[in-house]
This record gives C-alpha cells, sequence and structure tokens, in this order.
C-alpha cells in the first residue's frame, strides 16, 4: 500500500522501497531499476534483475540515457544505469487501474525515457497508470555479435514488463489489463514483443503507432555487425567489444550508418541507412510478425524443433489490438533531409524501382501525382503504411480483437501544408504534452485549439481501450475494413489508402536478406 507524506509519496517493490513526489496531482517514481547496469560482465549480455536494496530509495530522476546514436544529437550521460522505469499513478495502492506501458522509438538507434514529450502526468490524469523505460538501442542492443544474446534491446523490453508484472500493483496499476504502446520502433519493438514467447502474458492489450516493416535476418545483421566491430579493428565478438567504452561502440554504428549506402548487399537496410532492427534469429524472435510459423521459418533462419512454441502460441494470443499510421508519413524525413521541394523525376524514378512492388503499376494506380507525391507515397508505403496495414491483416486472421486507425489531421506547426499527417504527431496527440520537444515542431509554439480536442479524443480511445479493449470503433474485418479516421473531426469510415492497399497485397514484408556485394 503506497503512503504519502510531507516529504513525497512511498511505495514498495519487490526491490526495496521508494520515494517519488507528487506532481498536478499525480504521484511520479523516476529512475527506478528494473534490471543490472549492463557493464562489467554483464555487458552485451540478457538483462539480469536489479538488485535489492536497504531503506528508502529516492525515485526522483530519470535514469541515465542508453548510449546511443549521435546522429541526431540525441542525449549521453555517464553511468550504466540505463535500465529503469518511471512511473506515473493518480491512486497509489488498491485501485486496479488499467496500466499502460509506454515503448519509445527511435529507429532503434536512439531514445530516452526521460524525453519531456513522454512525459505521462496528463495521460495519468486520464485515469490509468503510466509507465516508460529504457532499453538498449543501437550496437549495444541491437548488434548481432558473436557470443551475444540476439535482440538484447527486446529483451530489455521483457524485463520491463516483467518488472511491471510483478510491481505494479502497488502503484495502484492492476496486473491483468496491461497495455503496451508505442510509435515508430517502439511500434515495430510491439509487433515484435507480440511475435516473442518470451513475451507471452505479460500484457494484454497493445497500441502500435506507424511499424516500421524493417526486420532483418541473422545473416544481414551478422555481416553489419562485423562492419561495426570493423570500424574498431576488432572481430565481432561480445567479449573484445564489451571491453570497450559504450560510447566508442555506439560511434561505430554511426559510422556504418553513414558509410551504409555503399553497400548494397545490405538492401533496405542501406538504402534507409538503418544498421539496426530487430533479427529474427529463429529463437528469441521467432519471425516477422506478420507470418505465423506454420507457413515455415523465415528465410535464413533454422528451423526450431516441433514442440516450440510457434508465433500464435506467442504474446500475440489473446491480446487486443489497435494498429495505424499517419497519411504522410515520410514527410517529415523530407524535411529533416531536405528533400521537400527537390525530389527530381529521375529520384522518382529510382525510389520506385527500388522499393515499389511494380513501379509501373504504382506509378499508373496514381496518375495525378507528381515526382515528389510519388517519392513520399512509395516511402510511406514501404516504411510504415503497409507494414501497419499487414500487422492488422495478420492479427484478425488469426483471431485476434484489431482495431485499425489512419491520422490525417495535419501538422499546423511550420506554416500550415508543409508536414501534413507527418510521421510522429501521434506522440504529443497521445500524451497531451502539446508544447514539450519535439511537439513545437509539429504544433507550433502556440498550438491551435484544435490541438488540445483532438489530443482529448485520442487519449478517451486509448485509455478506453486500455481499460476495456474498447476504443470507440468497430474491429477491423477484411470486408468492410472499417478504420477510425483521424482528422479535425474523426470519423469511422472504409480504409482510405485502398489504392495502396491493393498494390502491396503481394508483397511480402520478409526479414531482409543478405544480398550479393
Amino acid at each position: 500500500m503506497g503512503a504519502i507524506g510531507s516529504a513525497g509519496p512511498e511505495v514498495r517493490v519487490r526491490a526495496g522501497r521508494l520515494r517519488g513526489r507528487m506532481e498536478g496531482g499525480v504521484a511520479v517514481f523516476r529512475g527506478v531499476p528494473f534490471g543490472r547496469p549492463p557493464i562489467g560482465a554483464l555487458r552485451l549480455a540478457a538483462p539480469v534483475p536489479a538488485e535489492s536494496w536497504d531503506g528508502v530509495r529516492e525515485a526522483v530522476a530519470f535514469g541515465a540515457p542508453p548510449p546511443q546514436s549521435r546522429l541526431l544529437g540525441a542525449s549521453r550521460a555517464d553511468g550504466g544505469d540505463w535500465l529503469t522505469v518511471n512511473v506515473w499513478s493518480p491512486i497509489l495502492g488498491d485501485a486496479r487501474l488499467p496500466v499502460m506501458v509506454w515503448v519509445q522509438g527511435g529507429g532503434y538507434m536512439y531514445g530516452w525515457s526521460g524525453d519531456p514529450l513522454f512525459d505521462g502526468r496528463v495521460l495519468a490524469g486520464d485515469g490509468v497508470v503510466v509507465v516508460t523505460f529504457n532499453y538498449r538501442v543501437s550496437a549495444e542492443g541491437f548488434g548481432h555479435f558473436r557470443g551475444a544474446p540476439a535482440n538484447r534491446g527486446l529483451l530489455d523490453q521483457v524485463a520491463a514488463l516483467r518488472w511491471v508484472r510483478d510491481n505494479i500493483a502497488t502503484f495502484g496499476g492492476d496486473p491483468d489489463r496491461v497495455t503496451v504502446f508505442g510509435e515508430s520502433a517502439g511500434a515495430g519493438s510491439i509487433a515484435a514483443l507480440m511475435t516473442m514467447p518470451a513475451a507471452a502474458g505479460l500484457f494484454r492489450r497493445a497500441i502500435a503507432l506507424s511499424v516500421p516493416g524493417l526486420f532483418f535476418s541473422a545473416e544481414v545483421a551478422a555481416d553489419i555487425a562485423a562492419a561495426v566491430a570493423a570500424e574498431l579493428g576488432l572481430p565481432p565478438d561480445a567479449g573484445e567489444l564489451g571491453s570497450l567504452p559504450p560510447e566508442r561502440l555506439s560511434d561505430a554504428g554511426d559510422a556504418v550508418a553513414d558509410k551504409s549506402g555503399g553497400c548494397p548487399q545490405w538492401g533496405g537496410a542501406a538504402y534507409v541507412q538503418t544498421p539496426f532492427a530487430p533479427v529474427v534469429d529463429g529463437e528469441v524472435l521467432p519471425d516477422v510478425p506478420w507470418r505465423s510459423m506454420p507457413d515455415g521459418p523465415a528465410p535464413g533462419t533454422t528451423p526450431r524443433p516441433a514442440t516450440a512454441p510457434g508465433v500464435a502460441d506467442g504474446a500475440a494470443r489473446g491480446v487486443d489490438l489497435i494498429v495505424g499510421h499517419n497519411r504522410d508519413e515520410y514527410r517529415l524525413f523530407m524535411l529533416i533531409k531536405g528533400d521537400l521541394g527537390r525530389i527530381t523525376a529521375e529520384r522518382a524514378d529510382a525510389a520506385l524501382r527500388r522499393l515499389a512492388p511494380d513501379p509501373a503499376t504504382y506509378r499508373a494506380a496514381f496518375p495525378d501525382a507528381g515526382a515528389e507525391r510519388l517519392f513520399e507515397l512509395v516511402h510511406s508505403d514501404w516504411l510504415f503504411r503497409m507494414p501497419s496495414l499487414r500487422l492488422a491483416e495478420a492479427h484478425q486472421r488469426r483471431g485476434g480483437s484489431t482495431r485499425l486507425f489512419e491520422l490525417t489531421w495535419p501538422a499546423p506547426g511550420m506554416g500550415g501544408d508543409v508536414l501534413g499527417a507527418c510521421h510522429g504527431l501521434g506522440l504529443p496527440l497521445t500524451f497531451g504534452n502539446l508544447t514539450e520537444g519535439a511537439a513545437a515542431v509539429l504544433l507550433g509554439q502556440e498550438p491551435p485549439p484544435a490541438a488540445a480536442e483532438l489530443s482529448a479524443r485520442m487519449r478517451a480511445a486509448w485509455t478506453a481501450f486500455a481499460a476495456t479493449g474498447d476504443p470507440g470503433w468497430p474491429a477491423y474485418e477484411p470486408e468492410g475494413r472499417l478504420t477510425w479516421v483521424v482528422g479535425a473531426e474523426p470519423a469511422v469510415a472504409a480504409y482510405p489508402e485502398e489504392t495502396s492497399r491493393a498494390l502491396w497485397a503481394g508483397h511480402a514484408f520478409d526479414p531482409l536478406p543478405l544480398g550479393p556485394r
């Protein structure tokens, strides 16, 4: 049972007592360890549960960011206390509130739960317990090195969810009503978790915003890992790499990302300069999320014994799912890269040849689209829109309760129509933090009233789903394809991107194979 005194609220978790603070009527606990620091002998290893402590541990500051990419100016900090969770709760003790556990994105290369955009106070005020946490990213979390377990970042996520299962009741949460929610690489992680036997039973519901389709075969992941190690003059062995300072390993990953355009054998990973993603190794991650194991193992993986649990026996069984994407996903990346207004016919043709299932058919399906629009559409479809739809379709076929949405409300930042309903727009709307961090770029320095209204609607849908499994719109099914279209006036309609759906219907989002050099 939690207690609130003049010094701050206190609770007891399995490892010891914690003291947090009250902020706006919500009890907040930050920087709580769920795993031992993965340094020294634990470097590049599977996570190990945190050790207990004596006395009362102050839980008022976020844990340090994990080692990560410098490419987008992400935060770095000294120390190894990366594996920490943060909790916001409106009611401590035996309240049995629904629990929402956030998995942040960042291209599997960066991300920190202390980002002010992910502050859970507003969302917790809507009647849920909110949890955020760190997990290892970049080479530290996803480098496929010899002698190290695959997908350490995903294993960290499983460890955090086990901590939630074991401890959330003392914060007022219901361990039987846990919803994982995440965006971009966080949504890709959730799709992976739904496929992992190790995650079975750790969450009841899932909300995946903008699921990326990038999953690596073990062969391409190992080849990338060898390139990372070569940057350091070492073999790709966990023992030797683990003796280096973590920032050197992360910087080597950045160097490989910067050079990856010259590595055609990595296929799509080289094209989008993404050297890290979940690895379909056949054990930690049995397969891609949209294909069930009875259809056969993923290319390049070792078939598991018939007695091993398949995808249908993993975490996806019995999980209620909301999955969706934004209409104009790739426009944010075009802004970041300086591509808006600069896409030539030649670049559009090259993108169609590289990404589209059939370039001529794709172009003919959008007869009024110019070069820039075609470039944006095919990237949006390949990276996020069609993988998100594919996850919804696969889960529905397996008998899972599935809801689909598309965010079409255009971001008002950057002067109106520049960004459209771009990637990342759902973040401030989901958390209700409309002026924090990147929200200013998306919503403007003074967000319009419509942003607050739409945020309230989205939060109401997410929290209702977390509480009951019903967000307020019908389940997705292959005949009507009913979708919550989240515009200025959200409404239920047939899936708006039917043209793209038909174009990609026969495309397999398989693990990326290792191609010829």
